[in-house]
């Protein structure tokens, strides 16, 4: 999880573009020929995309931009150390 790269993505680009491209990746992934190395980038780009569509949603909830991206920050910090 990059927060620098979740932020790029929530600016420039709609939910719902970013929750088809999640729906792509997560089909390819299902692919028996993809490799662990594949696998791996495929699940850091997931983690990205699936952070920018969490942030997009915090903001529709009144949260500003800022106070969306630290919030979600927090949230996989707080469930990483459960």
């Amino acid at each position: 999880m990059k927060l620098p790269v979740i932020k790029h993505l929530q600016r420039n680009n709609d939910a719902e573009k970013l929750q088809n491209t999640i729906d792509v990746l997560e089909s390819f992934t299902e692919h028996r020929s993809v490799t662990d190395e594949e696998m791996d980038v495929i699940g850091e780009l997931l983690t990205n995309l699936c952070g920018a569509v969490e942030v997009h949603q915090m903001i529709k909830n009144g949260d500003s931009e800022m106070d969306a991206a630290n919030n979600f920050v927090k949230k996989v910090m707080g469930s990483i150390d459960r």
